[in-house]
């Protein structure tokens, strides 16, 4: 009989030192990040992007994004932290590729549940090499960037639903 892979183990061993909390975002997130995966490839993108919430062009979100603000409660921040976490985390253990959209919708899904507002972003940006445009969607909470984060200053705001 052959030993399990050291990844395994390693995994298995990150899996029993959660808490109870994170192992259930750890659940939900690889459920929101399947079934975004699958609307993605099944769906139309305009019948994904009606679930959104209203669109914004880049030139008046930065307006609208005023209905993100007011006093955070308590634990907000913390979690939308932790559900940015438990997206990125899973989404790298995947048997589907959970890209930044992917991620974004998983978060978004997760945020709506526990009532905090959240605007998701798509942004473009040409590529080094040629005239090609490279894309990337990022959440963001009134003021914590829950997915996305990394590159994302690369990006030009093209889009952003509310």
């Amino acid at each position: 009989m052959t030993q399990p892979s050291q990844g395994l183990r390693g995994r298995l061993a990150c899996w029993r030192r959660l808490d109870g909390a994170r192992r259930a975002l750890v659940v939900e997130a690889a459920w929101r990040l399947v079934l975004a995966w699958l609307a993605l490839k099944l769906l139309p993108f305009r019948v994904v992007a009606r679930h959104l919430g209203s669109a914004r062009p880049a030139a008046s979100a930065a307006r609208a994004r005023s209905h993100l603000q007011g006093p955070p409660q308590a634990g907000t921040r913390q979690l939308a932290r932790d559900i940015g976490w438990a997206v990125t985390r899973t989404a790298a253990h995947l048997p589907c590729r959970a890209v930044c959209l992917h991620q974004a919708l998983a978060a978004r899904q997760m945020l709506q549940r526990r009532g905090i507002r959240s605007a998701l972003y798509f942004g473009v940006a040409k590529l080094a090499h040629g005239s090609a445009l490279e894309a990337h969607a990022w959440l963001d909470t009134a003021d914590t960037r829950v997915t996305g984060a990394q590159g994302a200053e690369r990006f030009v705001e093209v889009a952003c639903f509310f």
